[in-house]
């Protein structure tokens, strides 16, 4: 309970001095690129003082200068605050459309290109969701997702949604496979308690999707590719 607070209390006292001077920033430049960096540093001290440690290795797989997709598995809440700052440049990611109204974390987030997703499954719901990706990636932003769209309640690679892999044949993004395990044993699904421990994530080198003839082929390479970088108990 002590790293719960602990980080929730530095992302409090640090996110509100910095949000007033950013976020105004934002809107006056149109460039949210500081208040985007403020967060990311800000998210690091949390994670530090809450006795969080993150482990990255493979960081120069990522093609510089090009946007991409980054693809991952998901096993914890703690997942996006580990791997977004650890991801070179600015990425985008997918969110529930409930996060963009709280007040100003939504409207920070709506800033910084955040994509909204509605859980209502519907198609046009997931196309306009894709075109709204699509014009952040021309943009020259990443987009970040974790393609099996919901938490592992046991660690283990669930089965993979075929929206990011759409994106990544009609946009032809190259997409870099992640694999995250740690977080899992410090905040588990349906727990809102965090534990000290040590993340470990790592960057696989890109799949090019003009090298595949259909999703299903990228999908089964990602899905290879981010197994190859989780404990065997987690592959399944």
């Amino acid at each position: 309970m002590l790293a719960s607070l602990t980080l929730l209390g530095a992302i409090i006292l640090l996110g509100a001095p910095s949000a007033l001077i950013f976020i105004p920033w934002a809107m006056i430049t149109g460039n949210a690129t500081p208040l985007y960096r403020a967060a990311q540093t800000i998210v690091r001290i949390g994670f530090r003082l809450a006795g969080i440690r993150v482990i990255t290795s493979g960081v120069e797989n990522v093609p510089q200068h090009t946007a991409c997709i980054f693809m991952s598995n998901h096993v914890s809440n703690l997942d996006p605050p580990a791997l977004i700052p650890r991801i070179p440049g600015r990425t985008s990611a997918f969110l529930k459309r409930s996060l963009m109204s709280i007040p100003v974390l939504g409207y920070g987030m709506k800033l910084g290109d955040f994509i909204p997703v509605d859980r209502d499954g519907s198609a046009e719901s997931a196309i306009a969701s894709v075109r709204a990706a699509r014009l952040v990636l021309k943009k020259g932003l990443h987009i970040t997702t974790f393609v099996e769209g919901t938490r592992s309640s046991d660690g283990r690679l669930l089965p993979f949604k075929q929206g990011p892999f759409y994106l990544a044949m009609e946009t032809g993004a190259p997409c870099v496979p992640i694999s995250i395990y740690g977080t899992e044993t410090m905040m588990a699904k349906g727990s809102s308690r965090i534990k000290p421990g040590t993340a470990h994530i790592t960057f696989h080198a890109p799949l090019d999707p003009g090298h595949f003839v259909s999703r299903k082929d990228l999908m089964d390479a990602m899905r290879a590719a981010i197994a190859s970088g989780l404990p065997e108990r987690m592959r399944a």
